[in-house]
Formats: structure tokens, C-alpha cells, sequence
């Protein structure tokens, strides 16, 4: 069974890269990119939509509906505006300025009979009375079509022309005197009929206005009087705004009941419901576009994540597919959740596994990839795992697998393997339940000892279920995406690895070289960048071809005579030439990763055997050179590179006399050319700049190992 599924992911394996070739790091970035969007924006569609309901008018609902989010109700909002607006009293304004108005036009209307009677003498023998009348009438037309009308009969007029001058400024002097009276006080439109039916019954009283004239002054007096105490608009305008202005807006509340079960739809409540968005003939568009938003920035920061790596574009490829099949395990994991979670009263968001993601992504990306996932995660958890009626963000859910996350992150390293995944799972399940210790101290609800330990113990759960997970899901990614995870690289270093064991057991002397070149190729990797980790497991494994001869290599010809003294070259070549192949095929034997092979395969690149070489040359001139050269390929990364300059440079180093710092690097320089000289580099991306540096380190490093002892002087007694 298990060669089946190793069989079925190299075959995959073998078609992903096919895939790569053919598409490129720029089509594969495009087509990951746009797998991101679909799924954050497919699987957070639901969330932040709300629910629509099927609602008829006049139907009974089948469900009680709360309304999901808080809104306002603007057509009772303005109805309470209107009703506190026409309760407002209107603002009256004294106008003391009508008195004096309105006693210039009775003092006119007198001047104009003064003027009548006071015409000469041979224009009065010409206009009759009845003359008089119709030009008093042209000039009192403007009173006459006035707003209050003043109604002056013909008879009226008569009557007061037959007074004489000194009686009609009497008549004047008592009307003016009474329209002051009253007109000094306020006087508003509705009390204008009652202080008019008071000035006549004072006007019919007084005994200075002949009773002849009495109707006449009646109707002038009822003419002067009108309201002086107006409303002021302006005042009154500005009163009414501030009222409507102070009015706070009605609204439907989140949660708030719209509909009972059973009870009918009449439109008062359709209203409701449309204005809530929770009718399918009004659907919110104004979610599905900040939802668009949130997505633009998803997708940006991981084009950003991916445009800082360094690796080349088959590997970055690789590592954003891992990046998208993480997010999308995640997103299927929230699905889940947020599927379930209507049957339960309780949040069961806390159960989610928080640090799930950043794990995988740590361990098989790097870290900055592994926060950036984390962070996504966290705020599509807290759009999607939702509690209440509300299509918003869930904060606390957001914060629970942020903080979760970014623990396991920080507390990965390169110090462990599996069993350390474990006790890091351990620290983010105590990390969870401090949060949840926060969230309940800090919400103003009250819980019961039952639904504490639910919570607490789904925080626990969450912790350890993202270490399971994480252990679970890192072969598979391992073997469908041909990575190499720090975890596993840990495991292969262990010593009880059994081909470990079988180096140790079989060639100790190949054991202790390997270990030299591990510390050799670790320090120089760690300084230019590359995997120093995978350089130094790859050291561990990479001779043990040798395992096969052990004899004929010199490093385990201990007290043993030289058996290739006794063999011609060709033969001689053969079992050193071989043990590259029969490493590597031993490693594949064991299904161990394809970098650890490849290391085992290309350690010596196609380099000469030179010893060989020109041992068989001494008798045979000619002696074709590649019959002597390694197999290859040559190293294919940097790693290899720099674990075959530290192979031939331990061997090297091992058998000086007295190193020397001087010696050492003019050993190192020696070697580094003449594997440049000899093309062993042409197929890694190892610089010259690069080969400087790691020059520098081995020197240093070999001069750590092979210093001068310090001599003590001898004790005397």
C-alpha cells in the first residue's frame, strides 16, 4: 500500500513539473493568485450577505426572523420629527410700530374730508355733495382694497362732511386716542374680532362722537384695529430644525424580533424586513464589494510575500501552491465549523485549530510566509465564524488564531522533530486558554461552570488537534509536493536512523568525515543564505555508498594494509567511482527525500579521480580521462556545491601535516579553483561572490578544528 501512494505522488510529482516547465513561475504566480481570491471570496460570500428570506405579504412567517445588523428606519424617524415639529409653539413678535401706522391712516382718511370741506368757494358752488362723495371715494380706493377693507357708505361719508371741522377733528382726536389704547397692547390675528367688538362698544359710548356719526367712527375704529403681535417665521423656522434635529433616528436593531413564527407578514413588517436587506428582492450589494476589498488586499500581500523570496522560481512555485492549499484546508475547516455551529448555543469557534496553518507553512515555507497565512486566516475566521445575527467581524474569533498562531510560529525551530511539535502544540493550547480567560473576563455576559469548561476545554482541544493536524497533513504535503520540511530533515539526523547506524556500525572513519563535512557545509550555508540544515543532513548520507567497500577507502583503513596496492587503476576506479551510484540508490531503496539523494549523487559532480588517473597513465598514455571522471550530474544547487568543496576539503586537510592557517587557505583556494576550472559549478547558481564568502567560513572553521595546541610548561616538584 505504501508503494502505491509513493508511487501515485512521484507520479504526480513527475506532472507538476512538467507543469512547471510549461507554464513558468509567472503563470503559476497569476493562476495562484487568482485560486486565492475564488476561494476566500467563494467561502466568505455567505458570511458577509446574511440570510434572505422567501417572504410574501400577508403569509405567515415560518421562522422568527431578527433582523442582522442595526439599521435606520427612515419613514418613523420622520414621523417622529413631524409630530415633535407640530407641537412646536410658534414665536410671536410685538410690532409696536402698527399703532403709529395705523393712526396715519385715520389721520388721512380725515385730512381727505378736511380737504373736502375746505375747497374754495367757487368750486364748492360747483361740485355737488354727491361730487364730494365720489372723490372722497377715489381717494380712500387704496383703504377700500386694503387687506381689512375699510367699508365707508355713502351715507357714512355725508354724515361726516356735515360736521364741522372743529366736531370731525374731535371725532379724529377720540378715535386715535381709543386705537392707541388698544393697540398698545399685543394683539394676535385670533383676538382681532373680539378687541374690534370692545372699540365699537367704547365708540358707541362715548359722548364726544355725535350720534349721528356714530356708525361711521364704528367702522372707522373697527378699521384701525389689527394684529400686532405676529409670528415670526424665521424664529419659528429655526425652532421647528432644532426640534427635528434633535430627534435621534429610529432604528431596527440588531437582533431585534422582526417577524414571530406564525405570525403575518402585514406590510408594516415587509417594510421592516426590506429595509433590514432580508428579502431576496433586496439583495445588499454593499458587502459582496467590501468583501471584493478584503480579498485585493489578501492576494496583494501574499503577491508581496512571494516577490520577497529568494529561491528560484520552481521552488517559489512549489511554496505558493503550499500557501494555497493551506488557505483552502483552512477555509474547508471554517466551512465546517460555521455549518455546525446553528445547532449549538455556545461559540464553537474556539475549537477551530488556530495554529494549524502557521505550522505547515512555517515548516514547509518559511516564517514570513507562515505569518502572512496566519493573519489571513484569522481575519477570514473572523468574517466567517460568526456569532449573534450580525454579517461583521468577529474580533475575539479573529484574535483567538491570531495570537494561537503566531505561538507556534515563534517557538517553531530548527531544535526538533515531531515529539517537539507536540509540546509546541501544548504551549499554544496554554496560550488559547488564556485568551479565553481574557474573553470571558472581559464580555459583560454571564456564564455557568458548564459552559467555562466547554470553553476552556475547546481551547485545549484546539491547541493539540493543530500539533495532530499539522504531524497528519506533513507527509502528504511532503510526498504530493516533493518538499522537505525542517521536521523531517530533524528526524533524518537523528543517530538511530537505522542508515545512520549502519554508517557508524560499517565505516566509522566515513562516519566521522561526514560529520566534519557537515560542519564544514552548515556554517557556509547559513552565510550566504542557503539551507544549512539541509546541507548538513545531506552530509550525513552522502557517502554511504561506501558502506558497500568499506575497505577501500582510506578513511576506514585503520591498521589495515591498502587493498588498492593490489588492484590495477581500472579496478581500483570502479569501486571509488561506484559509490556515488550505489549510494544514491540505496538512499532511493529507503524512499528517503530526492535532495538527500541528490546530494549522495552529485557530492563529487563529474570530477576527475586524478590518483587514478595518472597511476593508469604511468602505463597506459593513452588513457581516455573520462573513463575516470565521477558519473555526475554536477551539483544542481548550492547546498551540493558547497558540500563538494567541503568533501574534498576535509579529505584534503585530514591528511596535512601540521596545518596552518596559511596552508588551510591556500588549501581552500586551491580546491575552489580548480573545481572552477573544471566546470563543477556551471549548473548551481552559486556566484563568485558567494564562493568568497564561503572560503572565509571554512577557513575559519577548519582553523577552529585544527588550531595549535597551547603548550603548557612542564611541572616542577
Amino acid at each position: 500500500m505504501m508503494e502505491i501512494r509513493n508511487a501515485g505522488c512521484e507520479n504526480m510529482r513527475h506532472r507538476a513539473q512538467k507543469i512547471f516547465e510549461k507554464l513558468g513561475y509567472r503563470k503559476i504566480m497569476a493562476v495562484g493568485i487568482l485560486l486565492t481570491a475564488g476561494m476566500l471570496y467563494a467561502f466568505l460570500t455567505d458570511s458577509v450577505q446574511g440570510d434572505a428570506y422567501d417572504i410574501q405579504l400577508f403569509q405567515l412567517s415560518s421562522e422568527t426572523i431578527r433582523s442582522e445588523k442595526t439599521v435606520e428606519d427612515p419613514i418613523k424617524t420622520e414621523l417622529e420629527r413631524q409630530r415633535l415639529a407640530d407641537e412646536v409653539a410658534p414665536s410671536y413678535q410685538f410690532m409696536d410700530e402698527i399703532a403709529d401706522n395705523q393712526s396715519a391712516l385715520i389721520e388721512s382718511l380725515f385730512d381727505y374730508l378736511l380737504d373736502a370741506k375746505a375747497a374754495p368757494e367757487a368750486e364748492q358752488e360747483e361740485l355737488s355733495e354727491e361730487d364730494k362723495i365720489a372723490q372722497l371715494r377715489e381717494d380712500l380706493r387704496l383703504m377700500e382694497t386694503s387687506e381689512n377693507g375699510l367699508r365707508l357708505t355713502d351715507d357714512m361719508l355725508r354724515s361726516l362732511l356735515a360736521l364741522s371741522d372743529e366736531r370731525l377733528i374731535d371725532v379724529r382726536e377720540e378715535l386715535d386716542n381709543l386705537l392707541q389704547s388698544y393697540l398698545s397692547e399685543p394683539i394676535r390675528i385670533e383676538e382681532v374680532a373680539r378687541i374690534r367688538t370692545e372699540i365699537e362698544q367704547d365708540i358707541r359710548r362715548n359722548e364726544q362722537i355725535p350720534a349721528n356719526v356714530v356708525q361711521a367712527a364704528v367702522t372707522i375704529g373697527r378699521f384701525g384695529i389689527i394684529a400686532n403681535e405676529l409670528v415670526n417665521e424665521e424664529l419659528t423656522a429655526s425652532q421647528v430644525q432644532q426640534v427635528r434635529n434633535s430627534v435621534e433616528p429610529t432604528r431596527i436593531l440588531q437582533g431585534q424580533v422582526l417577524v414571530q413564527e406564525g405570525q403575518v407578514v402585514d406590510k408594516e413588517i415587509y417594510r421592516q424586513l426590506e429595509l433590514a436587506g432580508m428579502t431576496e428582492e433586496h439583495l445588499n450589494y454593499k458587502p459582496l464589494l467590501g468583501l471584493l476589498i478584503f480579498v485585493l488586499i489578501a492576494v496583494g500581500l501574499l503577491m508581496a510575500v512571494m516577490s520577497r523570496s529568494e529561491k528560484d522560481d520552481k521552488s517559489k512555485s512549489t511554496e505558493l501552491l503550499v500557501i494555497v492549499v493551506v488557505i483552502a484546508i483552512s477555509l474547508a475547516l471554517m466551512k465546517l465549523l460555521y455549518a455546525v455551529s446553528g445547532n449549538f448555543d455556545l461559540v464553537i469557534s474556539f475549537i477551530f485549530p488556530t495554529a494549524l496553518a502557521g505550522m505547515l507553512v512555517r515548516l514547509l515555507v518559511n516564517e514570513r510566509a507562515a505569518v502572512y497565512v496566519t493573519i489571513l486566516i484569522s481575519a477570514a475566521a473572523g468574517i466567517m465564524l460568526q456569532s449573534g445575527y450580525s454579517a461583521s467581524l468577529q474580533v475575539d474569533v479573529a484574535l483567538y488564531i491570531l495570537f494561537g498562531g503566531l505561538t507556534a510560529i515563534y517557538l517553531i525551530d530548527q531544535d526538533g522533530g515531531r515529539g517537539r511539535l507536540l509540546q509546541i502544540s501544548l504551549a499554544v493550547a496554554g496560550v488559547n486558554v488564556l485568551f479565553v480567560a481574557f474573553y470571558l473576563l472581559i464580555g459583560q455576559t454571564q456564564y455557568n461552570w458548564s459552559e467555562i469548561g466547554f470553553y476552556f476545554t475547546a481551547a485545549i482541544v484546539s491547541g493539540l488537534l493543530s500539533g495532530a493536524l499539522a504531524i497528519g497533513f506533513l507527509p502528504f504535503f511532503e510526498s504530493a509536493f516533493g518538499m522537505l520540511s525542517a521536521m523531517r530533515l530533524i528526524e533524518l539526523s537523528n543517530p538511530n536512523h537505522p542508515l545512520l547506524k549502519k554508517i557508524l556500525m560499517e565505516t566509522p572513519g566515513t562516519y566521522h568525515h561526514s560529520l566534519m563535512v557537515a560542519n564544514l557545509a552548515d556554517a557556509s550555508c547559513e552565510a550566504i543564505g542557503a539551507n544549512g540544515l539541509l546541507a548538513r543532513v545531506g552530509c550525513y548520507y552522502h557517502d554511504i555508498g561506501k558502506t558497500k567497500q568499506p575497505q577501500f577507502f582510506i578513511e576506514n583503513q585503520v591498521n589495515i594494509e591498502n587493498p588498492h596496492d593490489r588492484l590495477p587503476p581500472e579496478k581500483s576506479r570502479d569501486i571509488i567511482l561506484a559509490h556515488g551510484v550505489q549510494g544514491a540508490q540505496m538512499l532511493k531503496n529507503y524512499k528517503m527525500p530526492k535532495e538527500i539523494i541528490d546530494v549522495a549523487a552529485q557530492h563529487h559532480g563529474t570530477s576527475l579521480l586524478k590518483f587514478f588517473y595518472y597511476k593508469a597513465k604511468e602505463t597506459n598514455p593513452d588513457t581516455n580521462e573520462e573513463a575516470y571522471r565521477y558519473v555526475g550530474p554536477k551539483p544542481q544547487t548550492k547546498e551540493i556545491a558547497i558540500i563538494c568543496i567541503a568533501d574534498s576539503l576535509e579529505a584534503a586537510v585530514r591528511s596535512m601535516k601540521e596545518p596552518t592557517s596559511e596552508k588551510i587557505k591556500k588549501l581552500v583556494d586551491s580546491i575552489v579553483e580548480d573545481k572552477l576550472k573544471d566546470g563543477q559549478f556551471e549548473e548551481c547558481d552559486i556566484s563568485l561572490k558567494e564562493l568568497k564568502t564561503v572560503k572565509s567560513v571554512m577557513c575559519e572553521t577548519l582553523n577552529g578544528i585544527f588550531h595549535s595546541r597551547i603548550e603548557y610548561p612542564k611541572e616542577t616538584n
